[in-house]
């Protein structure tokens, strides 16, 4: 894949789960970006079309949870690769 990965989630530096994500991420050399939450809003297309893939984040209190639907939304309707737990 030549694109970078959306990490959908508010990164924590002090959650394990958040930390193991960008471990293995950059184990399999795939280039990722975490995206916030709240940067998405309702016009995800705009926040969003520069990635190839998303991941909705593990063990996250999203401080936006429509931002986070909105992302996985976003996903679905175009036929974006999308990870989610």
């Amino acid at each position: 894949m030549s694109g970078r990965i959306g990490i959908v989630g508010d990164f924590d530096p002090t959650n394990r789960t958040h930390r193991f994500t960008n471990e293995a991420l950059d184990h399999v050399r795939l280039p990722f970006e975490w995206v916030e939450t709240d940067t998405i809003g309702d016009a995800p297309e705009q926040r969003l079309a520069a990635y190839h893939g998303l991941w909705i984040a593990p063990a996250s209190p999203y401080r936006s949870m429509e931002g986070a639907l909105s992302a996985i939304r976003y996903a679905r309707e175009r036929g974006v690769p999308l990870v989610a737990t």
